[in-house]
């Protein structure tokens, strides 16, 4: 049941609004006598005056327009940030989480798996280690290197790591020592994504 205030209050002289008191009687008039669905719910009176200006909204201070959370980059704005990494580079570390890093000294050869959310070392095999320092004539040669990755593919197996990625540095070819390595470490049952 809706009404409105202005239609029973004749004895103010210029006011549109009731008196509390009236509304509660004239409400009380009106309950109906029946206890229906209808009935549960309370009556609202309504004003037909208009608001105030002071209650309404202050006006945008940055123009009409109302600036969205997130917006697509204009090649501007990207210019402006370049530091932003693309998808590739925000993803890629999901996608492929074990990465191979292989790195040769003058006097050894050195590969480990990581995790590259976490940067957690998973597994390392590296030529200076006691057991191999002591039983390889060379540290350095290609048969060191194949040592190196039967050892990382073994290892990565006991950790349950099957398939990992290898990404080379800037003008490293994939020939040579390193390409020893990783064909050994795919020869042992690893598969590189």
């Amino acid at each position: 049941m809706i009404m409105s205030c202005v239609g029973f209050a004749p004895t103010l002289s210029s006011s549109s609004f009731c008196s509390e008191a009236k509304l509660r009687q004239h409400q009380h008039q009106l309950q109906p006598s029946s206890l229906s669905f209808s009935s549960s719910f309370p009556s609202l009176p309504i004003s037909t005056t208009t608001l105030s200006p002071s209650t309404t909204n202050p006006p945008n201070p940055n123009g009409s327009f109302i600036r969205a959370a997130w917006t697509r980059r204009s090649r501007g704005e990207a210019e402006k940030r370049p530091s932003r990494k693309s998808w590739k580079r925000r993803t890629d570390m999901y996608m492929r989480p074990f990465l191979l890093d292989v790195f040769f000294s003058k006097r050894f050869v050195h590969a480990k798996v990581t995790h590259r959310g976490t940067s957690k070392v998973i597994c390392v095999a590296t030529t200076n280690a006691k057991d191999l320092r002591n039983s390889l004539p060379s540290l350095t040669d290609p048969e060191a290197c194949r040592v190196v990755g039967r050892l990382i593919a073994e290892r990565s197996k006991e950790a349950d790591i099957y398939a990992m990625a290898y990404e080379p540095r800037k003008n490293e070819r994939i020939e040579g020592r390193l390409g020893i390595i990783l064909d050994t470490v795919k020869e042992n049952g690893i598969v590189f994504v």
